[in-house]
């Protein structure tokens, strides 16, 4: 199994010690497609899956999940967070046990996600957990702390709707103080993405690339070739890779989207679990 970059309380130290200056922000992989932002005294974790759970689930069946890297952080030590994002129903994406203990330390957790999916997290996360479930549709932002969040069709494997016509996956557009982020959730390129995005001066491109392949069983994401010219289509100022490294039937090597976003000349950082980055790096 690798080796986290950082874990536990050597990382717990380095989130909470960086630098709270209003001009920078710190963003940390915690692994799959988990990522924590800090901007000044201000947290949003996106799409956080921090337990074993379906690593457990799946042990007896034809697709078990083996994980490949060591679990960053117990998240019952995320007591300092208190908006959390779920793009889609998916357990990695929607983890009860990561989001219960860490609403177990800091009572009254704000999990945003598809309005379609309330009624499903309801049921996962138990109707008393005491997490405060807020729903958000496509093009029409929330503002939640500091931040201010909308939500993007994603297609995973395709763009899918509820019978009120709201998204079951989304992207997710996030603005604070004079930054956008892009973090993809779990989709395919599909023919509203760049769209939705062109015009929104990414700063940073948060984005999949295990690709699609039928034979694992389980929906599909863009690849690095597409994940990286994606970044490019959009003018993203840099682009950071997700959703690989975490479980040994479903991921990729980073090379790809390395090697692509090199030939496109389309800036890029490949982080490692346990792996912090630093808006200052943009200069």
């Amino acid at each position: 199994m690798k080796s986290a970059y950082k874990k536990d309380q050597e990382l717990l130290s380095e989130i909470k010690n960086a630098d709270q200056s209003p001009e920078k922000f710190h963003l940390w992989w915690l692994g799959q497609s988990g990522f924590l932002i800090k901007w000044r005294q201000d947290y949003l974790l996106l799409d956080p899956y921090l337990s074993d759970s379906l690593t457990d689930k799946y042990s007896l069946t034809d697709k078990p999940h083996i994980r490949i890297t060591e679990q960053t952080v117990n998240p019952k030590e995320l007591d300092f967070v208190n908006i959390v994002t779920s793009s889609h129903n998916h357990t990695d994406h929607l983890d009860a046990p990561t989001l219960l203990a860490i609403n177990e330390s800091r009572p009254g957790l704000r999990l945003i996600l598809p309005k379609a999916n309330i009624q499903f997290a309801n049921e996962r996360l138990g109707i008393d957990s005491g997490i405060e479930l807020i729903g958000i549709k496509e093009n029409e932002p929330i503002s939640v702390g500091n931040f201010t969040i909308d939500g993007i069709a994603a297609a995973h494997n395709e763009v899918e709707r509820d019978e009120e016509g709201s998204l079951i996956y989304m992207g997710f557009i996030i603005h604070f103080g004079e930054w956008t982020i892009y973090h993809s959730g779990d989709t395919l390129w599909h023919n509203q993405l760049t769209a939705s995005l062109i015009n929104q001066s990414v700063d940073v491109a948060i984005v999949p690339i295990n690709g699609n392949d039928p034979s694992r069983h389980v929906a599909g994401n863009l690849n690095g070739t597409e994940a990286a010219a994606l970044s490019k289509a959009i003018n993203a100022k840099i682009a950071i890779p997700h959703h690989f490294d975490m479980f040994e039937f479903n991921t990729a090597s980073p090379d790809e989207f390395t090697e692509a976003c090199e030939r496109l000349n389309q800036p890029f950082c490949v982080l490692q679990n346990g792996q912090g980055w630093c808006s200052s790096a943009l200069g």
